[in-house]
């Protein structure tokens, strides 16, 4: 039986299922691990710079007169950048139409409208990540309340502050995470191929132990049993297949013993037979002679008579001729024949010659190592058969063809000019007792014929099929091949090694 491709086998599916799921799995898990640490990164940072600028604010603003004037405004906005140790904040402070950078001229491009918008109505703290030309930075917004530790109120003061803060660090460390992140994920893949490798392994090997135990009872060995493990479905189908094969051996066992019981049977009664059918054959044949001297309706009833002792022996002879293949008693006997010249021998022993249109090649062209009395029995059967059953003329052909494998082959080819064969008893012309007809219940033969034939064929090691021609009629076609006849040698003569007794000559 030929295997299935890879992937379309047990196998590679088991594989390629366990890796979309370990790889879908692997994957969604490094991006929520990314994106959690991505934003605890940025979380912990904007946390920690909300938290110094409100601080400040709230200190400086403490001293602020209000309301402020332009210098007031500058003053406080360089001191709140200067407040942070690193030196990178940069501050926007805003009072009514004044405002004021820490830094002189100072566009402050990273502050939005929707940003200063939302802090001069909300009164709490904003903030907002922005990219631009030179890079990511945070941008916070804080409005300033009348108000003190001791006293505090959530009045507006009107003083708005705006702060951008670079995130290059953080950044930094969010790309330092991806290829953490890709390590982490190949080698998660690679685990989970092995583990895959594994599972499948492990839910291979009760699959594949039912395969080889299926064919080895295909091969026909019908006693193979499988071990069961555990108590899972896998387990679970190993006992059903034991008990189906356990009772797969007790019928087929007791269908053998039937089918020999009914061959030796149908051997008993066949051999038994041949007895009274002798006597029987011999007095019929006594009666025939003297029927012409016999009253018309007790010649008529003599002839019947003889006419169905000739169809009881023949089928009583067919049936010992099966029984011989089916006991395996039934043996070649080769001989270097003319294949041409035995056919031809066999239409004329029975007085087809003239009702047989025969294609035979020249005498002495076509030779090989056959049984002759087989050979006969192939020939008569299938001329016969369609001598019988199909329409006339009946051709018949015979010719040589070399076969690649097997070598020279020898073809019996006969076609008869009838309806053919129906397309639904084509696969059962060889059957023992085959009726095409079931309301037909007598035939002129005896219903093995055919199959008898195939069984010579195949005793030679052919081949025998059965069809209808394109141009009309069955045509049944023979190949047998040609073996070359070596001839039984004779044992070599002793070779008297004995000493000559006194006064004899050498």
């Amino acid at each position: 039986m030929k295997a299935p491709p890879p992937l379309r086998g047990l196998r590679g599916r088991l594989l390629v299922a366990f890796l979309l799921v370990a790889g879908v799995s692997t994957l969604s898990t490094g991006a929520l691990t990314f994106r959690e640490a991505r934003t605890g990164v940025l979380q912990q940072s904007q946390d920690a710079v909300i938290g110094q600028f409100r601080d400040h604010v709230d200190t400086l603003a403490a001293d602020l007169a209000f309301p402020p004037d332009q210098n007031q405004l500058d003053v406080f906005a360089q001191q709140l950048a200067r407040s942070e140790p690193s030196k990178n904040w940069r501050v926007l402070a805003t009072y009514g139409g004044l405002s004021a950078t820490s830094s002189p001229q100072d566009p402050f491009e990273q502050l939005t409208s929707d940003l200063r918008t939302a802090v001069a109505s909300g009164g709490n703290t904003v903030f907002q990540r922005v990219t631009t030309h030179s890079g990511p930075a945070l941008v916070v917004g804080l409005p300033v309340t009348f108000g003190t530790a001791e006293q505090p109120t959530s009045d507006p003061s009107g003083l708005d502050v705006f702060l951008t803060v670079p995130q290059t660090t953080e950044q930094a460390y969010v790309q330092a995470l991806v290829p953490a992140v890709e390590r982490a994920t190949v080698l998660a893949l690679v685990l989970a191929v092995l583990l895959a490798l594994l599972a499948a392994r492990g839910v291979l090997r009760p699959v594949r132990e039912l395969r080889r135990a299926t064919r080895s009872i295909a091969e026909g060995h019908l006693d193979t049993r499988l071990a069961v493990n555990g108590s899972d479905e896998l387990a679970d189908l190993s006992h059903t297949f034991n008990e189906t094969a356990a009772a797969l051996e007790e019928s087929v066992a007791e269908l053998r013993r039937m089918e020999a019981r009914a061959r030796r049977f149908a051997a008993d009664v066949s051999h038994e037979l041949r007895t009274p059918l002798a006597a029987m054959s011999a007095v019929t044949d006594i009666l025939d002679e003297d029927a012409a001297h016999l009253a018309p309706d007790t010649a008529t009833a003599v002839r019947l008579i003889s006419e169905e002792t000739v169809k009881l022996a023949r089928l009583v002879e067919d049936l010992m001729e099966i029984s011989r293949f089916d006991a395996g008693a039934a043996s070649l006997h080769l001989d270097e024949i003319d294949l041409a010249d035995s056919v031809r021998r066999t239409l004329a022993s029975r007085a087809w010659l003239e009702t047989v249109e025969t294609r035979l090649p020249p005498p002495d062209t076509l030779r090989g190592s056959l049984d002759p009395r087989r050979l006969d029995v192939i020939v008569a059967n299938l001329v016969g058969n369609a001598l019988r059953h199909g329409g006339r003329p009946v051709r018949l052909s015979l010719y040589e063809w070399e076969h690649p494998d097997d070598g020279r082959r020898a073809v019996i080819e006969v076609l008869d000019s009838g309806p053919g064969i129906p397309e639904s008893v084509l696969p059962h012309v060889f059957d023992r007792f085959y009726k095409s007809d079931t309301a037909r219940t007598r035939t002129e033969g005896s219903g093995l014929g055919l199959a008898i034939t195939a069984e010579n064929v195949h005793l030679h090691g052919g081949t025998i099929q059965a069809a209808n021609s394109p141009h009309g009629g069955a045509v049944f076609t023979v190949e047998l091949p040609l073996r070359r006849y070596e001839p039984p040698q004779d044992p070599p003569e002793p070779v008297n090694t004995a000493k000559p007794s006194e006064g004899s000559h050498p």
